[in-house]
């Protein structure tokens, strides 16, 4: 409390104009905003995100967008009744590098296989809430995992099987229980491709990459660059980008005015997100019984 204490007296010292809150129904009952932005730790999400649904106010949130299922439903069903729009942040989204794999997909044949990963390494990963799977919702998966899930989501949907394994152990005599890294396997059966999901905070060196195999070639896709290759690889075409995060922050911004005044959208609504979910969901408990988890059965218990 001490430290929020210091860092909200420090932004007001540049900001003197501003009106500060620490607890948010004061602001309510003081303010009456158009929207709001929810960026807190994962187990206040929903009840900040319900209070300002319920007061009708237009919600743009980090991820994840909940950490149930359950949630996610109570949400959107919530935001249907007070015709209030959620739009959660996935700056990947709104990089050009990450759309034009679209463009390339179709030239690589038939995809069979799907790499993905995602690591860097903290020293302390058990410290604060993000150590408490009760807290968090779970570990690196449902945290910075969400964001390649995201991308697996919007490139290939929602896979048949699921099967992950998980670990704690990256310290020494430490206990806790939001995992450090992440292994899942999934597949589409019908496309017949699989692939592996590889997530860590304890693993260096800083990586995030995704890789996709098909019969013609091969799509390497990474933070700034995307590359095509043969299937033997042999680089075919390349297209970076550079700077790219600050655009993605002020077009996802933009994009959300346009969205609560009616003129786009809305294309990471509540209900896209079950789906993100179900994926995690599955892989949690799929690590639990150590068996596969048909991911689309959650969405219809």
């Amino acid at each position: 409390m001490r430290l929020i204490k210091k860092r909200l007296n420090l932004f007001l010292k540049d900001n003197k104009d501003a009106r500060i809150y620490s607890n948010f129904d004061n602001l309510l009952k003081h303010q009456k905003p158009d929207f709001i932005i929810i960026a807190i730790p994962h187990y206040l999400h929903f009840e900040i995100t319900k209070k300002a649904v319920l007061n009708k106010l237009q919600v743009l949130k980090e991820k994840p967008f909940a950490i149930t299922l359950a949630q996610a439903r109570e949400l959107q069903d919530l935001a249907n009744k007070n015709n209030v729009q959620i739009v959660v942040t996935l700056q990947r989204r709104f990089n050009p590098i990450y759309s034009t794999f679209f463009q390339l997909i179709y030239k690589i044949g038939k995809p069979f296989y799907i790499e993905t990963k995602y690591c860097f390494y903290t020293d302390k990963p058990n410290e604060g809430w993000r150590g408490k799977k009760e807290l968090a919702g779970g570990g690196c998966l449902i945290d910075m995992g969400y964001h390649i899930i995201d991308l697996l989501m919007w490139y290939f949907g929602l896979p048949d099987k699921i099967f992950a394994e998980m670990s704690c152990a990256a310290k020494e005599e430490i206990i806790y229980n939001a995992e450090d890294t992440a292994q899942v396997i999934f597949k589409y059966e019908k496309e017949n491709i699989w692939g592996s999901l590889f997530v860590s905070r304890v693993i260096p060196p800083k990586q995030e990459y995704i890789n996709v195999y098909g019969t013609r070639g091969i799509i390497h896709l990474e933070r700034g660059k995307i590359e095509r290759y043969s299937p033997s690889g042999e680089l075919h075409e390349s297209l970076k980008r550079e700077d790219s995060w600050p655009s993605a922050a002020q077009d996802q911004i933009e994009y959300f005015v346009k969205v609560i005044r009616g003129e786009k959208e809305n294309i990471s609504n509540p209900e896209f997100h079950f789906n993100h979910l179900a994926f995690i969901e599955a892989a949690y408990k799929s690590a639990e019984i150590k068996s596969y988890i048909n991911p689309k059965e959650l969405l219809n218990p």
